[in-house]
């Protein structure tokens, strides 16, 4: 049986594509684009699984953590504000 070939016609000549590997070629990327779609749901489930264990086991939770360093982080800032306006102490 003969190959199911397409032309395409161009100034410098006739180009022929074999239909059928163009075809097969298509389905294997879709099927693998498939195969990737499914392991990055995979992987994404295995790292959501693990950070909701690992925050499972903190001894107090993230948002508890960020609000005591925003805290610190204003009271830096607050300080480094007050020493810059009245200078350096004469201690």
């Amino acid at each position: 049986m003969k190959p199911v070939t397409d032309q395409i016609s161009t100034s410098k000549g006739d180009i022929q594509l074999n239909r059928s590997l163009v075809v097969g070629g298509g389905v294997l990327v879709a099927l693998g684009g498939l195969i990737g779609f499914a392991g990055m749901v995979l992987v994404s489930s295995a790292i959501i699984s693990a950070t909701r264990r690992w925050v499972d086991q903190m001894e107090q939770p993230p948002s508890e953590i960020a609000r005591r360093r925003w805290e610190q982080t204003k009271a830096a800032a607050s300080a480094g504000a007050s020493a810059w306006r009245n200078g350096p102490s004469n201690g």
